[in-house]
């Protein structure tokens, strides 16, 4: 499948088995740290080290932005990237979800530093993606955009380790009601390297930093 010519490829075990379900029981573990901790007011659940529940696009469900070991696979993945995209690539963030039941991923297309994407599935219950490109297109205050299509979309499944590449930006994508008990994806995104739509780490001075950084790093 040309990625060129679709805007989206699949790549099958882009990672290992083994290594999809280490960082899937990591991020279990790791939610868990944050609740407890959360939840006994050692830490605030603005919080971002640990992970937090204030994700607006999939209210009360755990969410990572720059977990240091999800950006390290940004880095890992990055030649695989190039190669099925034929596209010389610069890291941007990634992003890290523990889906929970009933939760739902709205359509949309993704901001600027999200020019091209991936969904990785790390390990859950199986829960499909949806894609269908659509004619709106504009970023306004640089936010991700919901979409309002009657398409259908083209339903894909991934198994633990197998991930989805798309131009985030283009496509539209979502997912409908979560009926399993928990899905863990992660979210790596990249840009050209010739791009001059979205500053270098997503605006950041390196890779691993807090989203936060990127309001005050000027500071």
């Amino acid at each position: 499948m040309s990625f060129k010519k679709n805007k989206y490829t699949i790549i099958k075990k882009a990672i290992s088995k083994d290594l999809a379900t280490f960082l899937y029981n990591y991020l279990l573990i790791k939610r868990q740290v944050a609740k407890t901790l959360f939840d006994h007011r050692y830490i605030s659940p603005f919080t971002e080290y640990f992970g937090v529940w204030t994700d607006r696009q999939v209210p009360n469900t755990y969410s990572h932005y720059s977990d240091i070991a999800m950006e390290t696979l940004l880095l890992k993945c990055q030649s695989a990237m190039e190669k099925f995209t034929k596209t010389k690539l610069i890291p941007m963030y990634s992003y890290t979800r523990i889906y929970k039941k009933g939760d739902e991923l709205k359509r949309h297309k993704d901001r600027p530093s999200c020019e091209i994407s991936t969904t990785l599935n790390l390990g859950g219950d199986p829960w499909p993606i949806y894609l269908s490109p659509t004619e709106n297109v504009g970023f306004p205050d640089g936010k991700n955009i919901t979409m309002k299509s009657n398409s259908k979309g083209k339903k894909i499944n991934l198994k633990p380790g197998d991930m989805l590449v798309y131009s985030g930006c283009v496509l539209e994508h979502w997912r409908e009601k979560f009926e399993g008990q928990d899905c863990a994806q992660v979210f790596l995104h990249y840009n050209n390297i010739k791009s001059p739509i979205a500053e270098q780490f997503d605006g950041r001075i390196h890779l691993g930093l807090p989203a936060w950084f990127k309001r005050t790093r000027n500071g």
